[in-house]
């Protein structure tokens, strides 16, 4: 199958009329990207000229989303191994390929680790982990034809103590060290792959905070960082980006 929509490009032939040659266009696959940074992401994408598939577990959601974008949608729980599996076989069966994955589904449940309740461990490592390893696995072996890109959702609740986000914070933690360990295994593919680790930024997961909108990142700041990485030459990366939010003194949120 084809690699999704294509572009006609002119080709100057000597001796010749102009022909036209078919070029692919690129393509992403969004988990998380029904809302928030995810959708952002997904619209700078789009907006770049890349076929985007949406991913997100609540299938009026996605669909909503995926049709104001002109994107696809894909139902998937990024807990479950057989949604993981089933949204990047989707997407490759569309578009032939993938040269993005962005890896923006996630969750954070409030609790110091004596209040902590074994459901709500598991549901964060489900979702921001085990979920994040097992779309990767699946996409890189089509991520290394393409030498394409992995953008990780992580957190500054990764970089440093979060007391009352712990299992949270920890997630994210090893979000960033597995993105370091991607780009050791995939360097040679010429796969890159970066860990954004935005704080609060102006998403429903933020309410909590008591921030106002206007005090807090935006989802667009963190899209602006995938499209400058995506600019770089073939021998730059960023493997991680901490985004601050201006007024935050401790630096955490």
């Amino acid at each position: 199958m084809g690699r999704g929509n294509v572009v006609l490009v002119p080709m100057i032939l000597l001796g010749s009329d102009v022909s036209f040659s078919l070029r692919p266009m690129p393509s992403a696959l969004v988990t998380g990207g029904s809302s928030g940074i995810g959708f952002a992401i997904a619209r700078m994408l789009r907006g770049d000229g890349y076929d985007v598939t949406l991913a997100s577990r609540t299938r009026e959601k996605v669909e909503a989303a995926a049709a104001e974008l002109g994107a696809q949608a894909v139902t998937a729980n990024m807990g479950s191994e057989e949604d993981c599996v089933r949204a990047v076989a989707e997407h490759r069966e569309r578009f032939g390929g993938m040269d993005v994955l962005v890896n923006s589904a996630g969750l954070g449940i409030g609790g110091t680790v004596e209040s902590l309740q074994a459901k709500h461990i598991d549901l964060q490592l489900g979702v921001n982990l085990r979920g994040l390893l097992l779309v990767s696995r699946e996409a890189i072996p089509l991520l290394r034809e393409s030498k394409g890109w992995i953008f990780n959702l992580a957190s500054i609740a990764g970089t440093m103590p979060t007391p009352g986000l712990t299992v949270y914070g920890a997630t994210k933690a090893a979000v960033i060290a597995l993105t370091h360990s991607q780009n050791d295994e995939l360097e040679d593919a010429g796969v890159r792959a970066v860990a954004i680790c935005p704080g609060f930024v102006d998403t429903a997961m933020a309410e909590w905070s008591g921030l106002a909108a206007d005090e807090m990142i935006t989802t667009d700041d963190c899209a602006e960082v995938v499209r400058m990485c995506l600019r770089l030459s073939p021998n730059a990366r960023i493997p991680q980006v901490v985004i601050e939010r201006v007024g935050s003194r401790d630096h955490v949120g």
